[in-house]
């Protein structure tokens, strides 16, 4: 029992009708081109929309098939199949071109999305690992001698040079260069910084 062909779809006796129509088609005759799209967009619709499962981008692919087919009209070679195979074959492959392009879009969205996830993680990570290393400069800085720590402070968090840092502490500038560097030796120990 044979099944009737869907509506739009030519029958295997319009096989040589629409090669010759795709011959006219091919010397830019537009009402050929006509009779091929009432032909064959069925055809083609019906293809795109099983791969790609949303009707307005079959649509949108369908369009495309047809253009294709347009384009293409005298590269169709009847010695390689029937008109309906190759623009069957054409709109298949456009369509799992539509669907792999839309799987891409969809993966570079979830890196960016993981990526902006990480970014944020990151930034949370680096706040804590700040906290925990201010606290260990704070713990290192009480292990110094008073003069010690009070040159330090001055200088690398107030931005004072030694010249400045011995006139605050009213100290000789020898002594505070000499408190100062005794004082990073002990915070580079304290912190356990290489030499």
């Amino acid at each position: 029992m044979t099944r009737p062909l869907p509506s739009g779809v030519p029958g295997p006796g319009a096989r040589g009708d629409l090669a010759d129509v795709m011959r006219q088609v091919a010397r830019g005759d537009k009402h050929a081109f006509t009779t091929l799209y009432d032909a064959l967009a069925p055809l083609v619709f019906g293809i795109v929309l099983r791969v790609v499962r949303d009707r307005a981008q079959t649509e949108e692919v369908t369009q495309e098939v047809m253009i294709d087919l347009w384009r293409q009209a005298a590269r169709y070679e009847p010695a390689a199949g029937s008109v309906t195979t190759w623009a069957a074959t054409i709109a298949h492959r456009r369509a799992v071109d539509r669907v792999r392009s839309a799987q891409a879009a969809s993966d570079r969205e979830r890196a960016q999305a993981a990526r902006e996830h990480a970014t944020a993680f990151d930034e949370v990570a680096e706040q804590v690992e700040t906290r925990l290393e201010s606290e260990r400069v704070r713990r290192c800085l009480r292990g110094l001698t008073e003069l010690q720590r009070q040159a330090v402070t001055l200088a690398y968090y107030r931005g004072l040079t030694y010249r400045q840092v011995a006139q605050s502490l009213q100290t000789p500038l020898p002594t505070v260069k000499t408190r100062m560097r005794d004082g990073l030796i002990r915070l580079r120990d304290c912190m356990g910084v290489p030499s």
